[in-house]
Order: structure tokens, then sequence, then C-alpha cells
């Protein structure tokens, strides 16, 4: 019988990531699985046929495979740190639409045989309303980070990635800060530690 919840993840996913956040976030003790996603681990595709991460199994046997169902249940279990108030679900769901559609187009063009420039252009647009939101507070929360940092920021990480020396002149002054401050975060830096792929029968190690 588990007796941590048990986290199926790949460090570089922005969605596990953003679980890693919530969970550390929450204090929520928890054995961290960092999966090979060439060879995605069978205790895993039991527990979430579909194969993709975050997957969370919790000790009576439930099963989470949605990264802001984690996050909710995560930060309703303990939040400490209050990132679960005023959570802007507005901003979520156009990150996880919209701007995560023009993000694998312009990251990924030669898989998608897209235009990146354009899908660029269209991301950009999207993250002018952040701009607007950041136009009083550093960050989206508020004076402090919270669950709508966290659940966006990982994603323009990886937009700003794509092209840094763009991205850096970019016209969007309060957005750069915004991603600056967050990713300077003592918790991000706990969730972007590197840990072994793990195997069954490995020893549990924990997240953070």
């Amino acid at each position: 019988m588990m007796t941590w919840p048990v986290l199926y993840s790949f460090r570089r996913c922005p969605y596990a990531m953003r679980a890693r956040l919530a969970l550390l976030a929450s204090e929520t003790p928890c054995a961290l699985r960092e999966v090979r996603l060439a060879a995605k681990p069978a205790a895993m595709l039991q527990a979430s046929p579909k194969g993709t991460v975050p997957v969370l199994v919790l000790p009576d046997g439930r099963v989470m495979a949605e990264s802001l169902e984690i996050m909710d249940w995560a930060l309703a279990r303990h939040d400490p740190l209050h990132w679960h108030p005023g959570t802007r679900r507005d901003l979520i769901a156009r990150n996880d639409g919209p701007f995560k559609y023009h993000l694998d187009r312009y990251k990924y063009a030669t898989r998608y045989q897209s235009d990146a420039l354009h899908h660029r252009a269209e991301a950009l647009n999207i993250l002018h309303g952040l701009e607007v939101a950041l136009h009083s507070t550093p960050f989206l929360h508020g004076a402090q980070a919270g669950m709508t940092d966290a659940a966006i920021a990982p994603f323009v990480r990886q937009f700003a990635a794509t092209d840094p020396d763009w991205f850096a002149t970019c016209g969007l002054p309060r957005v750069q800060e915004w991603l600056e401050a967050f990713l300077a975060l003592p918790l991000f830096a706990r969730v972007m530690a590197r840990v072994a792929p793990w195997c069954e029968g490995d020893a549990p190690v924990l997240l953070g």
C-alpha cells in the first residue's frame, strides 16, 4: 500500500511543471517518478492509459491525469501561500487553448508543417493580454505569485526559449519582468531539480 501520492512527471513538460509547482506550494508529500517519454513505465500506463504526464496516483488508488485537476486538488487540500483564491480561470483557459495551439506551431513548425512566424505573431497577440493584466501588479495573482502564474508561466517560458533574442525585444516589458521574477522563485528552482528516470523497484524520490 502506498503511503504517499505518486506523481509521474517529465521535467520539461509545462503541464507537469505546473502540477509539481502546486504540489510543492501545498506542501503535499509526493513520490516523484520521472518518465522517459520514449519508454513510459507500465505502472503509469496502467493508471492512465492515455500515456500523458502528469499523472497523480493517490494512496487510495484514485488517479488524476489532468494538470489543472492536480493543482486544484493540491491547493484545496492545503494552501499556505494563498495561491488558490482569485485564480484567473479566463487567463488559464486562453493559455491552454489558443496560446498553446500557436506555441506548438511556432516551436515545432517542422512537425506541424506550419508557418512559424504567423503562429509566433498570433501567440504574441495573446501575450499582450497578459501585458495588460500585469499593469499594476508584478504577478497575475497580485503582489505575490499564485496558481494563475504557476499555470501559465511554464508555457510562456517555452515560448520565450524558442528564440530568446527575439523575445527580449518583442515589446512586452511587463511580461518579460513577470516571467523573469517567476523563474527566479526558489519554488521554481525546486521543481526543476534533475532526477534520474524512474524504473520499477527504485527507491522513492520525494518531490522537492
